[in-house]
């Protein structure tokens, strides 16, 4: 059953921990997407996607708001969500387009309901209020140990590369993995799960594989 059936088009989300491949993963997908849909494909992130969510986006990742308030980050995230979505998701949709969006609310409910130890219902409120209740199709899920995830970013990423939520202690991404785990037994067959571990390359034909079981019709 599609998660919004208002809409002719489809909404497919890619989640994951820090450093579990989502940026290698799609940056592989995408190109194989776009030869072989039958839909137009518009590629997306949150937070950020169109001006406003990006200047929010901004605010949220500088290293230097080390003040910022985990209630106003999860707000900032809504706010964030809601222009995108607005602006840019669902006009995608309307027209019938393939939308494939780097997070969504799930990263939420995990960095902020559970790094943040605001809660998953108080996150998942406040986020029902930013997107009129809009889930995705399907959730490609990048499935990695909070420990395997930061010893990749240390490896990968210089210091200036890194966010403010990388330099996160383990206790937060051990609690963000927690997060996914909830967010997989809440989400049922939504989720798609992809072993991150793999190699790059096995990681997009898992990731595609299972599109194509999904959404037959949505393949050439």
């Amino acid at each position: 059953m599609r998660a919004h059936e208002q809409y002719p088009g489809y909404f497919i989300t890619v989640e994951g921990p820090d450093g579990a491949g989502k940026t290698t993963l799609l940056a592989n997908l995408i190109p194989q997407l776009r030869a072989q849909l039958k839909a137009k494909l518009v590629t997306t992130r949150e937070p950020g996607g169109v001006p406003i969510a990006e200047a929010i986006r901004q605010l949220i990742l500088d290293k230097e708001n080390t003040a910022l308030d985990a209630r106003t980050e999860a707000l900032l995230y809504a706010a964030s969500r809601r222009q995108h979505l607005a602006e840019k998701v669902l006009p995608s949709l309307a027209l019938g387009q393939v939308v494939l969006c780097d997070r969504f609310v799930d990263s939420s409910v995990a960095y902020q309901g559970y790094g943040r130890h605001l809660g998953a219902d108080a996150v998942l409120a406040i986020n029902q209020f930013a997107t009129e209740g809009i889930e995705p199709d399907v959730t490609i899920y990048c499935d990695l140990s909070a420990e395997a995830g930061l010893e990749r970013i240390r490896k990968n990423r210089g210091e200036s590369e890194q966010n403010r939520l990388d330099q996160e202690d383990v206790t937060f991404h051990h609690d963000v993995v927690l997060g996914y785990q909830y967010l997989k037994q809440r989400a049922g067959d939504r989720f798609l799960i992809v072993d991150a571990t793999q190699s790059p390359a096995s990681m997009q034909q898992s990731a595609l594989t299972q599109l194509k079981q999904r959404f037959p019709e949505l393949f050439i």
